[in-house]
């Protein structure tokens, strides 16, 4: 199978992990434990979180577990493709469900829903090179969301001002 992959796209060399690919997974982790960690602390307030806000924590966390598995375990395998199709749909719903979360500009869209835009167009991208065997942009593109829209935007949810910054260092 890899050699199907480096055929397709000679420019991309070894299929296996590196280090940033680490270094991902390793944020990843770091964040996931700090949400979870966050919704532990903030058990008694959660009656007082909207449905809309629970979808997209929900969808987060799917995408933000499956992804040190995505990014170190075997690539090309089926069971590569079937987490890789569950991680794009968890983003995408991610993204669809932060457009309905208006709570840092009540009523209004936030300079973070620009980013949700960007990923409703870039997670099929993911989906759509690994279907042509692009593995560069494929791995660039995956990279690109785990980077901006997961950690980045991730990072930005733990000021204590917002909910889960709150419930982690209130």
């Amino acid at each position: 199978m890899a050699t199907l992959f480096m055929k397709a796209d000679a420019k991309v060399g070894s299929i296996a992990p590196n280090g940033y690919d680490k270094a991902l997974s390793g944020a990843a982790g770091l964040l996931l434990a700090a949400v979870i960690v966050a919704l532990v602390r903030g058990h008694t307030q959660w009656p007082q979180v909207p449905g809309i806000v629970w979808a997209h924590l929900f969808t987060v966390l799917i995408s933000l577990a499956l992804t040190p598995w995505m990014l170190l375990r075997p690539r090309g395998t089926p069971t590569h493709r079937l987490l890789g199709k569950i991680w794009v749909l968890a983003m995408v719903a991610t993204a669809a469900l932060s457009l309905l979360v208006r709570t840092i500009n009540p009523g209004h869209f936030s300079v973070i829903h620009i980013l949700s835009i960007f990923v409703l167009i870039m997670a099929p991208r993911v989906w759509l090179t690994a279907r042509v065997h692009q593995v560069a942009r494929h791995r660039a593109t995956v990279r690109g969301l785990v980077t901006g829209a997961l950690l980045i935007a991730g990072f930005f949810t733990l000021p204590p001002f917002r909910l889960l910054g709150g419930w982690l260092f209130g």
